[in-house]
């Protein structure tokens, strides 16, 4: 028996956006994920911070993206972890300019010079990562993108912005200015 054509590509349409929906559920998972890590907490860490409110287990699944997460509880995860909504999403901020350079090598001797109160949340990072790896130079600190990521996240500014903060601050030379050949 042969199947309809109608039928067939509707059908493959559909596992399409089932597709599309577990690989943003996965995205979606690995964002909060990520934001529950850099906070320092585990699983349980939530649920015991939390008095009970979030459960570990359902935690642990909105993470996996085995379970959807409704826009309410989104919303109130993000308030318990003090981040704005638009943080969890998968793309969730529109960049301003392209992404930073891949190398990022911060001057080390410049941030000492700057207001704590101004570079406090990046001169802990830089200590922390110079602990990790035994690196005490104090001249200069190269991060990836990834790191630059997450103290976007911090600073409540896109990479991009955050390039151009550390720029201004003469933390990272002007070379480090994303180009805007796209």
């Amino acid at each position: 028996m042969k199947i309809p054509a109608s039928v067939d590509s509707a059908d493959g349409a559909k596992e399409m956006e089932n597709r599309r929906m577990g690989d943003y559920a996965k995205a979606l998972g690995a964002k909060l994920r990520a934001i529950r890590q850099q906070q320092g907490l585990s699983l349980h860490g939530v649920e015991q911070k939390s008095g009970g409110r979030w459960k570990a287990v359902v935690v642990g699944s909105y993470e996996r993206g085995d379970r959807a997460v409704t826009v309410q509880k989104l919303a109130e995860l993000a308030d318990f972890y003090g981040v704005p909504v638009v943080e969890l999403l998968p793309e969730g901020r529109v960049p301003s300019g392209a992404e930073p350079a891949t190398k990022i090598v911060i001057n080390l001797e410049r941030l000492q010079q700057l207001p704590a109160e101004k570079v406090g949340p990046l001169a802990r990072y830089a200590a922390t990562i110079q602990s990790q790896r035994g690196d005490y130079n104090g001249k200069v600190l190269s991060i990836r993108t990834e790191d630059l990521r997450s103290l976007a996240i911090i600073y409540d500014m896109t990479p991009g912005e955050l390039t151009e903060q550390l720029i201004d601050w003469g933390v990272l030379p002007p070379e480090a200015r994303p180009s805007k050949e796209d």
